[in-house]
């Protein structure tokens, strides 16, 4: 009778040392994996037979060399059990080796760093429920390399979603998904260099990541100043775009809700930017972060709403969700679709096509609007905690939305702050780590305290944390 494969257990690598009998080279194989730590104390080895019929050796040979290492004590054999290595400290053999030096990272024990969500707050349950019934119904062909853009079933659950949830106009065909923001960045900054731009504007406050990655890419950042309307896009034309001779053909912005100073962009100011994309044939790189997350005021609709054909809407599931997931898209304008997609097809990497049905699952069962509201009254009651508990100590801003408050402080502020928060053993941020090398004016002197990362049980004595380190 023929034996199946799952007679004989699991793999085992064994290298025979040359020039030895075969037991002798299976033995002094074995005794040296066990002793280095190769093989972790407990392992389970496989069956006589199973090792025989991998090596294409005897049986008698394989349990001649077990017997043997069980006599010496390095492995142990029980009825039910199976043939183990012992538990015992492996004997390594010493290295001489020059030490390695890895970098240090501080850990504290409460963090308000901006730029997480609570990943506590993952719905798991409906998660695993909706990965269940979308690995069920997945097509055969749902496993192959597949469309670039990504899978359909997501390109079609988030054209409806957006453009109920966000006003968007997201034609299933325009939507290219993308391994988080950061991959529809590196997209758009080569294809802007591929057009030989060589200057893209952005906000004078946001992120040194994306700034690095842009610049990586071979462009030079330009910043425009951010005050309480969000970014002075009107200045575009007469700032930025006074370098249009060396290449300013697009702006990155964060309008629904600025990172960091958590301005919403004014309808002038949208409709300056439209006009000057418009006018230079430039592109607005709409970076819709946290769109989803609003307590005191009526959705902010996303930009790419005013024109589809001069917008680059971006999106992720990173502050919905979790940013493990790496899930994110861009609604590309129809006329730059050939050129996303010749960039992508160079660095072709997305999620997980398994992690795509899933939340395509996720969105069309209603999951995804539940958590989101669910979600969102959990950050509402944390925005309004931190500010009772804060109180006239600081200033708060940029409250109406998002995951993240701005504290400003008085002039010195932000480094006692920061000091104190050393104390407390809280990691905090400061606004001045967000400024652009470039940017023009006086700097603020405030905090970006991210009350979306800390536990739902860690919420309290972080707070407590934070108001102890205020000046």
């Amino acid at each position: 009778m023929t034996e199946s494969w799952a007679t004989f257990g699991a793999d085992l690598h064994v290298e025979l040392s040359a020039g030895r009998g075969l037991r002798a080279g299976l033995t002094e194989a074995l005794r040296e994996a066990a002793r280095s730590g190769r093989l972790a104390p407990g392992t389970r080895l496989p069956s006589s037979r199973s090792l025989a019929a991998d090596l294409g050796i005897a049986r008698n040979t394989v349990a001649e060399a077990y017997a043997e290492l069980v006599a010496e004590g390095r492995l142990t054999a029980r009825q039910g059990s199976g043939t183990r290595v012992a538990e015992r400290v492996p004997e390594r053999r010493a290295v001489a080796a020059a030490p390695v030096r890895r970098p240090v990272r501080a850990k504290t024990s409460y963090s308000l760093m901006p730029g997480s969500p609570d990943l506590g707050g993952f719905p798991r349950a409906a998660w695993l429920a909706a990965a269940r019934r979308a690995l069920a119904d997945a097509p055969n062909e749902a496993f192959g390399y597949g469309d670039p853009r990504g899978r359909v079933e997501l390109r079609e659950a988030l054209a409806g979603y957006l453009a109920r949830a966000r006003g968007v106009y997201a034609d299933p065909e325009r939507i290219v998904l993308c391994a988080g923001f950061a991959q529809g960045m590196l997209l758009m900054a080569k294809l802007l260099r591929a057009r030989r731009v060589r200057d893209i504007a952005v906000e004078g406050y946001g992120l040194d990541v994306h700034r690095d990655l842009l610049t990586g890419a071979g462009l030079r950042t330009r910043p425009l100043e951010v005050d309480a309307e969000g970014a002075r896009t009107q200045d575009l034309a007469s700032t930025a775009g006074a370098a249009a001779g060396h290449g300013v053909g697009a702006v990155l912005l964060t309008p629904a809700h600025q990172f960091p100073t958590g301005a919403a962009l004014t309808p002038v100011r949208r409709a300056a930017a439209v006009d000057w994309a418009r006018s230079t044939g430039g592109l607005v790189l709409e970076d819709d972060y946290d769109g989803e997350f609003r307590y005191d005021r009526q959705p902010v609709g996303a930009l790419q709403g005013l024109d589809p054909d001069r917008v680059v809407y971006m999106g992720t599931a990173s502050k919905s969700l979790a940013p493990g997931l790496r899930m994110g898209w861009m609604v590309v304008p129809a006329g730059l679709m050939d050129e996303v997609l010749g960039a992508k097809g160079r660095d072709a990497w997305t999620s997980g096509v398994l992690d795509q049905l899933t939340l395509a699952e996720f969105i069309r069962s209603g999951a995804y609007d539940r958590h989101v509201r669910g979600m969102r009254l959990r950050y509402r009651r944390r925005r309004d905690e931190l500010v009772a508990a804060v109180g006239d100590r600081a200033g708060v801003s940029g409250i109406a939305a998002g995951l993240h408050a701005v504290l400003d402080l008085g002039p010195g502020g932000e480094r006692a702050a920061l000091r104190a928060a050393a104390w407390q053993d809280l990691g905090l941020q400061p606004l001045s780590s967000f400024r652009h090398p470039e940017a023009a004016g006086a700097a603020r002197e405030a905090l970006v305290v991210g009350f979306g990362t800390p536990s739902q049980s860690a919420w309290a004595p972080t707070l407590a944390a934070l108001v102890a380190a205020l000046p």
